[in-house]
């Protein structure tokens, strides 16, 4: 006899393989992955003792065989039950994007530790880049100050409002974007802006351009993408571990 909260992860699951994501404890079935919704999103509860590559491999399983009961939703994620390293957490959020049309907006974390290790993972990628390709910028650009790159830039802090950065590939801006930016400046229209807070005067990706009014006002919460989509820019919310996506050359 199946208990209320199995009967429940069961009726995720397609006919006879609906076990699959069950393993055995003594003489009942215990999920590896308990997914629960709630207004503020999504809770996955994952078992801490089963290896990483189960989980993830239970995780895409579950999404791509419900994509439908789900459908294309926008949702805030929670992860407990064991301890995660940024680069799992990033794995998790791909396994779900990949295998269904849900599209996570950002991680809910209670661990301030977590967190944390979260964003200085993001800062130690992106610093990688910038060493790789040379352009690296540190500090604040204030009104009338800008910069010109000719390859993609990394600039750790602010452009405030009346400053410009400019490059030739993508713009990565570990701050807030207040003034304005050009990606792409070479006419390369698949370039993208990023910044941590958003919240341009304007923003321009190869030939194309969009104002915002001189009132700062935030695009969103959280890490935005700028980036052209059926000739006009784009902003969303960062998903998916974007920065595989990235062209640094």
């Amino acid at each position: 006899m199946t208990t209320g909260q199995e009967y429940c992860i069961a009726g995720f699951m397609e006919g006879g393989r609906r076990q699959t994501a069950f393993r055995k404890e003594g003489s009942r079935l215990k999920s590896r992955v308990v997914i629960k919704s709630s207004k503020s999103g999504m809770c996955i509860i994952l078992d801490p003792d089963c290896t990483f590559e189960e989980l993830l491999s239970d995780i895409s399983a579950k999404f791509r065989e419900n994509a439908r009961f789900w459908g294309s939703v926008q949702m805030a994620l929670m992860l407990e039950g064991r301890e995660l390293t940024a680069g799992e957490e990033f794995q998790i959020v791909n396994a779900i994007t990949d295998n269904s049309s849900v599209e996570i907006l950002c991680l809910i974390d209670n661990d301030a530790n977590r967190i944390e290790r979260c964003e200085k993972a993001l800062n130690q990628k992106l610093m990688e880049l910038s060493y790789r390709t040379g352009q690296f910028y540190r500090g604040d650009l204030h009104r009338g100050e800008s910069i010109d790159s000719e390859a993609s830039i990394v600039i750790i802090g602010d452009v405030l409002h009346g400053a410009r950065v400019a490059a030739r590939g993508n713009i990565i801006i570990l701050g807030a974007l207040k003034g304005s930016a050009h990606a792409g400046i070479s006419g390369n229209e698949e370039s993208v802006v990023v910044a941590l807070e958003m919240a341009p005067l304007q923003l321009r990706i190869g030939g194309f351009s969009r104002q915002y009014g001189d009132k700062g006002r935030k695009l969103g919460k959280g890490a935005m993408t700028a980036f052209v989509e059926n000739d006009n820019i784009c902003t969303k919310p960062i998903k998916k571990s974007f920065l595989n996506m990235i062209n640094f050359n």
